[in-house]
């Protein structure tokens, strides 16, 4: 059953080390053993004074961290009745309700006691989700004093409807609970007036990002792309820009941040970011960073950039001359991450890398460890270079920059720590190093070259053997396809088990046929 109209499974505070979770949340599940008739209530005059200057230290985003907390923790108790409801432990379903309604009212207690005019309408959720709890608490007392089972069968129907209706409201209230807090955030952002207010209230907002898609979600929704563009265009700010910046990058990661971003002419902004020569490098890799995440092919939004299309020669030029200028391997990423995605985004794109002769940046690069360290630089560039290779042109650039050797060494990729994201990276390479190689042996001097270098071997060995490919189905596709088009050039290349079984029957027989076979070379 699905209780909350927000992702909290997904929220970055239970991404920790469960005996810390555990000592996080001590405090909060033993609140509970106060019940609910003296929780918050101070003794004396002096208790009260003291819990109102506690109030005014709390920023929006502690009450958020707090809210999400107790957030998580309802949650995950609504989810475990249901799990003892199915097993009919009705007592234990009891307990749990008792302790929902706690949890419920602390809750409640504990976040009048530090925001800021909640409002009428979250006042109206709070007492309907109290009224709702004790009515689920109700009917579960009555369970437990009931031993007929047909009633007891009826009684878990209703059991679940309160249940779903408990969840409802409070997956409400959470949500207005959220975007009150959020908009006193960037109430905030707007009001600074230093420095150092700015700077504290973007790296809070930024801490929020963190938790989740659906906070992203919000903050677009309340403005916080307008604000943090805001302080983009002071030039006061300037230290504070790669924050910011990186603040935007998070949120983007939603449409609703993309078109916010370009109603507020962000691209524009990004745009004089990138062309201005007196930013720090680290600048202008957050800007970059944006950039990448606004593009993302993954996002269907990035058809309706009109604004990008305009400013793209400018941004095209900035990026690769920050891939050139790259003083570390972070850096690189980023603007060549930006990159790859705009040769998606739009196939000029790719033609004016090519007048911009960034084929020879990137192959240098490639020889550059402090710029090029990770498979992940390696799948930027092998991504650039697989999307121009459509263009005839780039053939010749690839041979004067003896790329043909460098698309040979990225079929030997290797994932030197063996974690998943590491092994998904080197995968990309290999697929689109084949891939590249494919489109540009239409022209013969490339053909040759790879020839020379040995690649149909290695092509050869990547369709047989499974871990050579780490068992992946598309760098397979990508070497049959690579090593059709050398077979035409040399034929003599090739053994005849090779031609008969890699290149001779339809490429998806040759698929069957390396997807099932054993490890072997015979």
């Amino acid at each position: 059953m699905a209780f909350l109209a927000f992702p909290i499974q997904r929220m970055h505070l239970i991404q920790v080390d469960s005996v810390q979770r555990w000592m996080e949340d001590l405090k909060l599940m033993t609140d509970c053993e106060c019940m609910c008739v003296l929780q918050s209530k101070p003794i004396s005059t002096e208790d009260a004074e003291s819990e109102s200057s506690l109030s005014s230290q709390h920023t929006a985003c502690d009450n958020l961290q707090l809210l999400l907390k107790r957030a998580w923790i309802i949650s995950t108790e609504l989810t475990r009745i249901v799990q003892k409801l199915e097993k009919n432990r009705w007592q234990r379903v009891h307990s749990m309700t008792v302790r929902i309604n706690c949890h419920v009212r602390s809750m409640i207690s504990e976040y009048n006691t530090f925001t800021r005019n909640p409002g009428d309408e979250m006042q109206q959720y709070e007492k309907v989700l109290v009224d709702k709890c004790s009515e689920l608490t109700t009917v579960t007392e009555r369970c437990v004093q009931i031993e007929d089972e047909q009633i007891l069968k009826s009684m878990k129907i209703c059991i679940n409807d309160a249940l779903t209706t408990v969840a409802h409201y409070f997956g409400q209230l959470i949500e207005l609970a959220l975007t009150h807090e959020i908009k006193n955030l960037i109430r905030e952002i707007d009001s600074s007036d230093n420095l150092y207010s700015a700077e504290s209230s973007t790296n809070n907002l930024f801490s929020l990002t963190q938790e989740g898609a659906h906070l992203c979600h919000i903050i677009a929704k309340e403005g916080g792309i307008i604000a943090l563009f805001k302080l983009c265009r002071q030039d006061c700010l300037r230290s504070l820009y790669p924050q910011v910046l990186r603040t935007l990058a998070s949120i983007c990661c939603v449409e609703e941040g993309i078109q916010q971003l370009e109603k507020v002419d962000g691209i524009l902004c990004l745009a004089d970011i990138l062309t201005d020569s007196t930013h720090s490098q680290a600048t202008h890799a957050e800007a970059a960073a944006v950039i990448a995440q606004i593009t993302s092919p993954h996002l269907s939004i990035t058809e309706h950039l009109s604004s990008f299309l305009e400013n793209m020669e400018e941004i095209v030029t900035a990026l690769l001359k920050l891939c050139q200028e790259a003083t570390s391997g972070e850096v690189f990423l980023l603007a060549s991450a930006a990159l790859a995605n705009i040769t998606f985004f739009d196939t000029m794109a790719c033609e004016m890398l090519l007048q911009l002769n960034a084929v020879n940046i990137l192959l240098t690069a490639c020889g550059d460890k402090q710029k090029v360290d990770t498979p992940y630089s390696r799948d930027q560039i092998v991504t650039i270079l697989a999307n121009m290779s459509v263009l005839d042109q780039c053939a010749s650039d690839i041979i004067e920059g003896n790329g043909v050797q460098v698309l040979m060494e990225m079929l030997f990729e290797k994932s030197s720590s063996g974690n998943s994201p590491e092994v998904a990276a080197c995968e990309r390479v290999q697929q689109k190093a084949a891939v590249t190689l494919a489109r540009l042996s239409r022209d013969h001097e490339v053909a040759h070259a790879a020839i020379k270098l040995s690649c149909i071997p290695r092509l050869i060995e990547l369709c047989r053997s499974p871990t050579e490919r780490n068992n992946s189905d598309s760098v397979l596709v990508a070497c049959l396809a690579a090593l059709r088009r050398l077979a035409v050039i040399s034929p003599d290349g090739l053994q005849e088990s090779d031609f008969q079984q890699l290149v001779k029957p339809r490429l998806v027989d040759s698929f069957l046929l390396c997807t099932n076979m054993e490890e072997s070379f015979v």
